[in-house]
């Protein structure tokens, strides 16, 4: 009867998204309202933040079984979406996730089609990170004649993961070779495992088209407790009064847990939270992100899955540490350097074995490859965390090419946030709740 009811209340109340250049003098407003399931407000974010669009403002509300969220975004240059084609795919995009997300409509996710699995294979790796680690990983998959065709790696609190996409040199599709397999498993392990006596290295080789590949590299290395700080030789302790995520709980009337957060606004710095959240079992009953030209606030309600808010200081103090590695992960530490040069096998290989014998650390990197053009993204530091010698990268340059190797952001650069308590959680939390009964009634008031 449950399942029933349920059935019936989403057949009477279909999603709806509406987007509107009218609202905002500075961005586009794009309204969502549909019944609530854990997961959806991160598919949400999730489309949004696929298409490179940027989260100014929102004001989240799921209480009562329905969710209605109001989101303010731009493009990469600032500007309101105006393209209709655009406007069309965000909102048929949107709609679509929620259908599936929500039960309207039958979940092919992870089935043939979705991304066929001749396409390439997938490798996920988890272990400590350390200098040179991705030239390793690199080269023994260049001995194997294994073509990277895409790859995510992050590197946060001396781990290290990556999602790593491949096919066969000489066939361009995925490999399925089952000896073939185990070996390339077996090396990266070995090249993983180097000397780390703390931790386990793993190594895991899956069909494509499961998981989102962000979303996938959360959760590796939160399941290797990335979120526990430690202290190491070598590894560059962080610095008194850096720019750190300052993250508060708090229980309030309702039995919810007010989450505040307060860092360096990035892009998709809410995806990697509401990722966190959701991955965690926690789930987001109300919202408000604010972002100004340098820093984002966000303040969250939220409670467990069981729908308890947080009771122990343990829980406290590991949803808080939780929450600062996802703000940290993608932060962009060091130098950006883009690659934009022909493809080739083994290509990933010299890069980075130059980057390594250059003294060059690799934090963060993004690895595409379209129409047989490679265009990769690398932030480097020198191997003790600080900015990179210009006249290294000069020398670098020299031996890949100029053109090819282009300079793009120092982040080492960039403003600090100034020093103060967070003491807003109340204002924004009055301000909240009151900007939510209106964008309430002026959602529903389109019914």
């Amino acid at each position: 009867m449950d399942d029933e009811f349920a059935k019936l209340v989403r057949r009477v109340n279909q999603p709806r998204v509406v987007i509107d250049n009218n609202a905002c003098e500075d961005a586009t407003v794009i309204q969502v309202d549909s019944v609530n399931k854990h997961g959806i407000l991160l598919e949400v974010v999730q489309v949004l933040t696929d298409m490179n669009l940027t989260i100014t403002k929102a004001y989240i509300s799921s209480d009562g079984g329905w969710f209605m969220d109001v989101f303010n975004v731009v493009d990469n240059d600032g500007n309101k979406i105006r393209d209709k084609e655009v406007m069309d795919y965000i909102q048929s995009s949107v709609l679509q996730r929620i259908e599936t997300s929500a039960g309207f409509v039958p979940s092919r996710r992870g089935s043939v089609g979705v991304m066929p699995a001749e396409e390439h294979t997938s490798i996920e790796l988890a272990g400590t990170d350390r200098p040179g680690l991705l030239s390793e990983v690199c080269a023994v998959l260049a001995d194997l004649h294994c073509n990277v065709v895409n790859a995510e790696i992050w590197t946060h609190n001396a781990r290290a993961a990556a999602v790593v996409h491949v096919t066969d040199d000489s066939m361009s599709c995925a490999i399925s070779d089952p000896k073939r397999l185990s070996m390339i498993k077996e090396l990266l392990c070995n090249v993983l495992k180097g000397s780390d006596d703390l931790k386990t290295a793993k190594t895991t080789l899956s069909a494509p088209g499961v998981m989102h590949r962000e979303r996938r590299l959360h959760q590796i290395m939160f399941a290797d407790r990335d979120y526990e700080r430690v202290e190491k030789a070598g590894v560059r302790a962080v610095e008194e009064g850096s720019s750190r995520p300052q993250v508060t709980l708090l229980n309030i009337e309702k039995d919810y847990t007010v989450v505040t957060m307060r860092s360096k606004d990035r892009p998709k710095l809410l995806f990697d939270i509401v990722c966190t959240l959701t991955d965690m079992q926690y789930v987001v009953f109300h919202g408000m992100v604010n972002t100004g030209r340098i820093e984002a606030y966000q303040e969250f309600y939220i409670r467990h899955v069981d729908g308890l808010p947080i009771s122990s200081e343990a829980e406290r103090v590991r949803v808080i540490q939780c929450l600062e590695a996802a703000i940290e992960r993608r932060a962009s530490e060091g130098l950006e350097l883009e690659l934009c040069t022909d493809d080739r096998l083994g290509l990933l290989s010299d890069i980075t074995r130059i980057f390594r014998e250059n003294s060059l650390c690799i934090r963060r990197a993004l690895i595409s490859t379209k129409g047989g053009k490679a265009k990769d993204t690398f932030y480097v530091t020198d191997v003790t965390g600080n900015p990179v010698d210009p006249k290294i990268i000069d020398s670098i340059r020299a031996q890949i090419g100029h053109t090819a190797l282009q300079v793009k952001c120092n982040s080492s650069l960039a403003p600090k946030l100034p020093h103060q308590e967070t003491t807003m959680g109340h204002f924004f939390g009055n301000l909240f709740k009151a900007r939510t009964f209106q964008n309430f009634k002026l959602i529903r008031s389109y019914s």
